[in-house]
């Protein structure tokens, strides 16, 4: 390619080098692809569409692909999973977990981990994350609340959490939301509603912006694919999504609302070492800066979320133990964003969240979608994420998240209630 004029003789010597280095996929890694198999399948399956190439003659190439995986760290977060689970697999009949982590400026996937047993001769093929449709529950809310952000609502706006009853088209039943802990809370913020996840105060945010706004606030960011009849009730997470997928959406609120496509291929030379592919996107704007940091300031609230996840949750990203975090001493805390969800029946729970650094989601489950007992997101995925997002922040400086500026904080009161909170200039 130096000689075609495509690369410089500089970039054709520094590609030369770099195919030396570890991340780089060689036939013989294909060959033994129990290293990271739903990784590596992921990245064949990327290879084939990007260079449209058969799937079965990839190994017959000779190509030399550079992939973003981070071996080492997916190795150490499959033994969190692992561990956890078997923690509460007796109690809660649970299974399985599957977690992903993208480095949302440039889309990188460092960690695809498909499910906790992935050289299991039965069940280890399927990978939960990039290719199982599970329902997300209450996670799926901020795309509703980023398009109603976006459209002016303000987190500090109040909204009445009471009894719902909503008319359903083509003969279908009316429709009547529950909250979780099947109680009302009268007047309260949009940001103590989202925060403290209720189902009613949602599902009126839905009926404000209308199905078809939030499910395309939610497809632009990043669900490419879902399964189900999108209506008042999928506020609640009642469309089947890819872990990845919701991942890489949640990545866009991360980077300020711009989304960039998740890839685990970052360069391929040929068999000569010459370039033949390198992966380059400078993003897309799909939501506003301004929508996209106050999701971020919300979903980092920790104070806002006390009154159902208690001060020291899985979702705080604290470096001490639980119980000293209670005594008031949690340890070194870093800001993160994050939101749970249980799905009907406890057959799914999620955590999905992001630093500055990192987005990474976590899902926990069976296999074979039956139900768990008792067992909500905060409980089953969050401790994953948590410690595997502590885990991958270590080496990195403490970073907050920043406000971009349009947007002014005001003190507003409201017929029953007055709130401190960030509105659109």
């Amino acid at each position: 390619m130096e000689q075609q004029g495509y690369i410089t003789y500089e970039q054709e010597l520094a590609a030369s080098v770099e195919v030396q280095q570890p991340h780089f996929l060689h036939r013989s890694v294909i060959k033994n692809a129990n290293l990271a198999p739903h990784f590596v399948n992921y990245t064949l399956n990327e290879l084939a569409t990007t260079l449209h190439v058969k799937f079965a003659d990839l190994a017959r190439t000779g190509l030399l692909v550079s992939t973003t995986l981070d071996l080492p760290l997916e190795n150490k977060i499959l033994k969190i999973a692992q561990g956890h689970i078997a923690e509460l697999a007796k109690a809660h009949h649970m299974s399985n977990a599957a977690v992903t982590m993208i480095d949302f400026h440039n889309g990188d996937i460092r960690v695809l981990l498909g499910n906790i047993d992935p050289n299991n001769p039965r069940t280890g093929a399927f990978d939960v994350a990039s290719q199982g449709f599970r329902q997300p529950g209450s996670s799926f809310k901020p795309f509703i609340y980023a398009t109603a952000f976006a459209q002016g609502v303000s987190p500090g706006m109040p909204v009445e959490d009471g009894p719902l009853t909503i008319s359903m088209c083509c003969g279908l039943p009316a429709y009547s939301p529950r909250n979780y802990d099947q109680r009302y809370h009268g007047l309260i913020s949009y940001r103590h509603a989202l925060q403290n996840s209720f189902n009613i105060p949602a599902v009126k945010l839905l009926v404000k912006t209308g199905v078809d706004s939030a499910l395309h606030t939610a497809q632009v960011m990043g669900i490419k694919d879902y399964v189900g009849t999108p209506n008042y009730t999928m506020v609640l997470g009642t469309l089947g999504v890819h872990l990845l997928d919701e991942t890489s959406a949640f990545g866009v609120f991360a980077n300020g609302g711009v989304r960039v496509p998740p890839h685990a291929v970052a360069s391929v030379m040929d068999s000569q070492g010459h370039l033949v592919y390198r992966f380059t996107s400078n993003g897309t704007r799909v939501i506003s800066k301004q929508t996209a940091f106050m999701i971020t300031d919300v979903l980092s609230d920790n104070n806002e979320r006390t009154f159902e996840f208690g001060k020291c949750s899985a979702l705080l990203l604290y470096s001490g133990t639980t119980t000293q975090c209670y005594q008031g001493n949690p340890g070194t805390i870093r800001p993160a964003a994050a939101k749970t969800g249980t799905s009907q029946d406890f057959r799914d729970n999620w955590t999905v969240g992001y630093t500055s650094d990192y987005v990474m989601g976590v899902w926990a489950g069976n296999n074979d979608n039956s139900p768990m007992v008792n067992v909500t997101g905060v409980d089953g995925a969050a401790p994953i994420w948590h410690d595997s997002l502590l885990l991958a922040e270590q080496s990195q400086p403490i970073s907050s998240f920043q406000d971009p500026g349009g947007l002014v904080k005001k003190t507003v009161s409201y017929p029953g209630i007055t709130t401190t909170d960030w509105y659109l200039k």
